[in-house]
């Protein structure tokens, strides 16, 4: 952009203005700049000014145009078209992009070398500290995660620090920035202050040492009443109605609002917090609680929903808040429900009640834990038949609100994975372990703090076959899908996998579902100084995420191997309709438990207070109007055309099984 001096009569014709300057040679404008646009402007230190043209329209199409009124500047650089107008005290040490509008605030000001909240130490999980993340523009739930959880590999942590810190020195200024088409308005003090391209903020209070990282693709909104300092804000981000942050991090796509209140805590993809209260937790993706009563805390979470009144505590002893606990991906918490960390919670598990036993469970997914006379009731598995897990983990993809194309989370949605999977078999080894150990007919069986009954250890161990048979089967049917096979040999050819990378222990990371062989491979490279950039990490952890399926037929396919005992060089296509028929029968069982349990909701008790003056069969038109009908029921349906769609699957794959014509040696006695 070129710029010229003022002239003697731009300047004369500004101070008839009621416009001054400390020193006028020092201020600078565009070659087209238009100084009738400008009244009661207060320059001091180096001032440069784009054009000056322009028009902004309002809600309901009032006009204003661009230019300078009633405020006074100091080092600021202004792009084109800019609107500046009733700023109380003044703007100083700001970039100014084209197109932004900054109407009444208070106080605009970079007043030191400020790396707009990256580098700032979040104490997350154990508020006393010990497991502090730095947070910084780049951060994904996956790294945060490493950082939080691997302090038993200090040099590894010590690795990760140093890029935060090389990243944060490379990117500090004295000078803040607000990019393109900003609306900053009616908001108190902003003080060292990054804001993007196309942010709205709007009666903000107070906004202290953050960046607000929108873009054209993904707008962050700010609203009224938001009280903010040491804090990053990602893309697609609404923070507004009286929310109060403090050394946070706020992910793509997080909504937070209704005066939620969060110290120290860091909020992943898609996260919703309302009302309640968050303190030193790690919401990984997905996390949502909605509720006044509801306090989260020194807990890790995702895919979580917690009920009304749900709370944890960190003090299980006098020596201070230094508990910790964990609940994994796809928790649920009910009403008045209480965790006494630490605990960790096994994935997709309901807990109900108050816990205080300091259970560990995360062996024994999709449980219920239900308290009864003051102990844990651990009920394993039976969340598989729940219609509400099938539509949690539905609604969960639909759900993603990030726009933003450069995605810093890497998110796996799916409910059976090899992570969940591998919990199940080690549950099917421990629940029989305790029949063993206790007999068969006892009537309860202790683990982990918690007790099972005998009849739910059963139903465990059934349902996790179940879920096992349906996970393996829908692998082999991924990959054996569209391809027809002239011979066994092109069959085996197309089961055997592409990588040895998938074998062996699984994680989740945050959302991140992985070998553990990959996660380890790049923990060793940042150790060892392979990899020495923030975003070279999350270009790997990118790239182990689009490589999920490949990965996922690895483990599966090894997985096949030991539970039906068939190996590469004899499997034939009737073991292949073998695994098919067990999965159709899986598939088909869990389907109708489930269509069972959405009956559930349309039972006669489920219509009281529908039809509240009228007879029984008003109470269940007044129902069948707002409910709708069960077998019309979108999800209903949903669950019968399954069932249609993955029987006439799992024929076709049997009928192509039957078309390959048989080796000789292949043929069974």
């Amino acid at each position: 952009m070129s710029y010229r001096k003022l002239t003697s009569e731009e300047i004369a014709l500004l101070e008839s203005r009621d416009c001054t300057a400390s020193d006028w040679s020092l201020i600078e404008v565009h070659l087209e700049f238009r100084p009738g646009n400008l009244r009661k402007v207060s320059f001091s230190g180096n001032v440069k000014i784009g054009k000056t043209g322009g028009t902004f329209t309002f809600p309901g199409g009032f006009q204003k145009p661009a230019g300078i009124r009633n405020a006074s500047l100091h080092n600021c650089e202004l792009g084109d078209n800019v609107l500046i107008e009733n700023v109380q005290n003044y703007i100083a040490n700001y970039k100014i992009g084209n197109n932004t509008v900054i109407q009444n605030v208070n106080r605009l000001v970079t007043d030191e070398k400020s790396g707009f909240g990256n580098g700032v130490e979040v104490a997350v999980l154990n508020e006393t500290g010990g497991r502090e993340v730095m947070i910084n523009d780049k951060l994904s739930a996956h790294v945060a995660y490493i950082l939080t959880l691997y302090r038993h590999r200090p040099k590894l942590v010590q690795n990760l620090n140093r890029m935060v810190r090389f990243y944060t020195e490379k990117h500090a200024s004295e000078t803040g920035t607000i990019g393109d088409n900003v609306t900053v308005m009616n908001t108190g003090l902003v003080r060292n202050l990054k804001i993007g391209d196309n942010a709205r903020i709007e009666g903000a209070l107070r906004l202290e040492n953050g960046s607000i990282n929108s873009n054209e693709h993904d707008p962050v909104h700010v609203g009224y009443g938001v009280i903010a300092r040491d804090f990053i804000l990602c893309s697609g981000s609404r923070v507004e109605d009286g929310v109060m942050l403090t050394r946070s991090f706020v992910g793509q796509g997080c909504h937070l609002g209704h005066t939620y209140s969060a110290g120290n805590s860091l909020f992943f993809s898609n996260c919703q917090g309302e009302n309640g209260e968050a303190y030193a937790v790690f919401a990984g993706p997905y996390t949502v609680t909605h509720h006044k009563s509801t306090l989260l805390i020194s807990g890790m979470f995702s895919f979580m929903n917690a009920g009304s009144g749900s709370n944890q505590s960190n003090h299980m002893y006098k020596l201070g808040p230094i508990h910790q606990g964990i609940i994994e991906r796809g928790g649920k918490t009910t009403s008045d429900s209480f965790i006494l960390w630490p605990a960790k919670i096994g994935a997709y598990s309901l807990i109900m009640g108050r816990h205080y036993r300091n259970s560990d469970t995360s062996d024994m997914p999709f449980s219920y834990l239900i308290e009864s006379r003051d102990e844990t009731i651990l009920v394993p598995g039976v969340n598989l038949r729940s219609v509400g897990t099938i539509r949690d983990a539905q609604k969960f993809r639909k759900r993603d609100r990030r726009k933003d194309p450069n995605l810093l989370d890497q998110i796996n949605f799916n409910l059976l994975s090899p992570y969940t999977i591998q919990k199940m078999f080690r549950a099917i080894d421990i629940l029989h372990g305790l029949q063993e150990t206790c007999g068969h007919t006892s009537e309860y069986y202790s683990y982990q703090s918690c007790r099972i009954k005998n009849s739910s250890l059963k139903n465990g161990i059934n349902l996790y076959h179940i879920a096992i048979k349906k996970f393996l089967g829908n692998s082999i049917i991924s990959r054996l899908k569209g391809p027809v096979f002239s011979s066994v040999e092109a069959l085996r050819k197309q089961l055997k996998p592409e990588t040895d990378d998938g074998p062996g222990e699984w994680l989740d990371i945050a959302g991140l579902i992985a070998p553990k062989k990959l996660i380890d491979s790049l923990l060793n490279d940042i150790e060892s100084g392979k990899v020495t950039r923030l975003k070279e990490i999350n270009h790997i952890l990118e790239d182990i995420h689009r490589n999920y399926y490949a990965l996922e037929w690895t483990w599966a396919w090894d997985k096949i191997r030991s539970y039906y005992g068939f190996g590469m060089d004899t499997i034939t296509p009737d073991d292949v309709i073998f695994i098919v028929e067990d999965w159709k029968k899986a598939v088909v069982s869990l389907d109708r438990i489930l269509y069972q349990d959405a009956k559930k909701e349309f039972s006669l008790s489920s219509q009281t207070g529908f039809g509240a003056d009228g007879n029984g069969d008003e109470q269940r038109m007044d129902f069948e109007q707002v409910r709708g009908g069960f077998e019309q029921n979108t999800f209903v349906s949903s669950i019968l055309r399954h069932i249609e769609e993955k029987t006439a699957l799992g024929d076709s794959v049997i009928a192509a099984m039957r078309e390959i014509p048989p080796r000789f040696a292949d043929l069974r006695i």
